[in-house]
């Protein structure tokens, strides 16, 4: 058992170490040997868990999307009949889900560098993180849309358009400059946004 565990803890050990290098210095750079070295592990325990490079990205891609799926889970699908406090909570559940996510990536350096290998052109993804967190937006504000909870006039994909490309570009402006990814600067666009997509005296918080 104590080896079984040891084992684990050394795959771990490994993939984070390489989600560490991925963020910083793309898929191309990045080095099996640079990646066994930050992981104070010899060549052949890494080649043990993973045959190769693209071995590692893909079980980071994967672990990445499991860490997505936990923080938005499926898009909401509430009954009708929760009436409107139930509406206003769809639109503050995406604004805090929005919240939760910038925090996985300022702390969660697995799911950080998961995005940026699905922005790798040298990289084959077999994920696509932003396409994940996109359709989420979108069957999110649908549903707010067909329960009232949007401002008359406010068609819920011109909104997925605006919210899913502002919280990507936050994203990728965050790889340079993290206070693109701060609870603040998020709270500005929602500040910004909510007003425009709620219909008026609902008592939303304003985007924190």
């Amino acid at each position: 058992m104590a080896k079984q565990e040891r084992a684990v803890r050394t795959r771990a050990t490994v993939l984070r170490s390489a989600a560490e290098i991925f963020d910083t210095d793309g898929f191309v750079a990045a080095s099996l040997s640079s990646i066994s070295h930050r992981a104070g592990v010899s060549s052949g325990a890494l080649h043990f868990h993973f045959a190769n490079k693209g071995a590692l990205a893909e079980a980071i891609e994967k672990a990445a999307e499991q860490r997505l799926w936990r923080i938005t889970g499926p898009a909401p699908d509430w009954a009708d009949d929760h009436g409107p406090e139930g509406d206003v909570d769809l639109i503050q559940n995406l604004v805090d889900t929005s919240h939760q996510l910038f925090d996985g990536l300022n702390n969660d350096v697995i799911l950080r560098a998961g995005f940026t290998l699905g922005c790798e052109p040298s990289w084959a993804s077999l994920v696509d993180l932003h396409g994940q967190w996109r359709d989420w937006i979108g069957d999110t504000l649908r549903h707010a849309a067909k329960v009232g909870a949007l401002a008359d006039g406010t068609e819920p994909e011109d909104v997925v358009t605006v919210v899913a490309a502002s919280t990507v570009g936050f994203e990728a402006l965050g790889r340079k400059d993290p206070s693109w990814l701060s609870r603040q600067r998020l709270g500005q666009f929602w500040q910004f946004m909510l007003p425009r997509l709620v219909p008026p005296g609902t008592g939303l918080q304003k985007g924190t």
